[in-house]
């Protein structure tokens, strides 16, 4: 079989997973290959996620590295063996491949926690909102695809078995107008619906609040089926990163929670943000 021309950051994940395995191992490639009755070039495929694996290939490889965590075997013969193509692939050579990957973490996530401190995020946009931030630096022609995937990946807030979700947003967010004053106030009335709903969680960080220096600190924190699969997404200066490490996702949990200890409650952020809507 072909090695993939563009793995997923999903299977660029699995195999970066069975890498761990190997080196916690104390194995190299040629060992594992050998004792797999594979070849170096095929497990570097795998590993990078260039090459499909089986489930039983996953257990035997889990068995053979000594690893004996049954849920994270699980989980990862599940990433192994799903083949399904997910409505985001409609997208793949029109939209840049980080906006497929974002869509497949949020739709496979157990849970997502977000922090903004830019634009409103992404799963609580309207369409207007999103249309307004997309057109401030893309071109014309590609706004539609843009737009219509921003609202698609909506829709795991309001699916069967929808993710439980919790947004920490900054009071700068909330009155920067990225269009007029109708766009602001739908968008703030949009927020507001979306609390309503039992698996959404949003707090609002106000301006008066001390001991808040995190004005970098954007970022979407995904859980995975085990949390030693959880997905940190944020944006740099050079495009999207996917964090993945275990000291990596320990710093990101640590900063959600040094965030969300300053924001205001969920109720008391849903009167604030009723205000601001009164003063549009």
């Amino acid at each position: 079989m072909a090695p993939r021309s563009q793995p997923t950051a999903r299977q660029v994940r699995l195999g970066a997973e069975l890498r761990k395995l190997r080196d916690s191992a104390g194995m190299s490639a040629r060992e594992a290959a050998g004792t797999l009755s594979s070849t170096s070039a095929q497990m570097s495929q795998v590993e990078a996620g260039l090459s499909g694996v089986s489930e039983e290939r996953v257990r035997r490889i889990a068995a053979i590295y000594g690893c004996e965590d049954e849920a994270l075997i699980d989980a990862l013969v599940a990433m192994a063996s799903d083949r399904a193509r997910g409505w985001w692939e409609e997208y793949r050579g029109v939209l840049p491949p980080a906006f497929l990957d974002l869509a497949e973490l949020e739709h496979h996530a157990r849970f997502i926690r977000v922090i903004g401190t830019a634009h409103v995020p992404g799963l609580l946009q309207t369409e207007d909102y999103a249309r307004a931030v997309f057109a401030y630096w893309i071109p014309e022609g590609d706004l539609g695809s843009r737009v219509a995937h921003r609202m698609r990946r909506r829709a795991v807030l309001t699916r069967d078995g929808a993710v439980e979700y919790e947004a920490v947003i900054h009071e700068s967010v909330l009155r920067t107008r990225v269009a007029d004053r109708g766009v602001a106030r739908a968008q703030l009335d949009e927020i507001l619906q979306q609390s309503e709903r039992p698996n959404v969680s949003v707090r609002v960080i106000p301006f008066d609040t001390d001991g808040f220096g995190g004005a970098s600190a954007a970022l979407l924190y995904a859980g995975g089926p085990v949390p030693a699969l959880d997905t940190v997404q944020r944006d740099t200066p050079y495009g999207t990163a996917f964090l993945d490490s275990a000291s990596q996702l320990l710093a990101m949990r640590t900063l959600f929670r040094k965030v969300e200890s300053v924001s205001l409650d969920p109720l008391k952020s849903r009167d604030f943000i009723h205000r601001l809507a009164k003063d549009l």
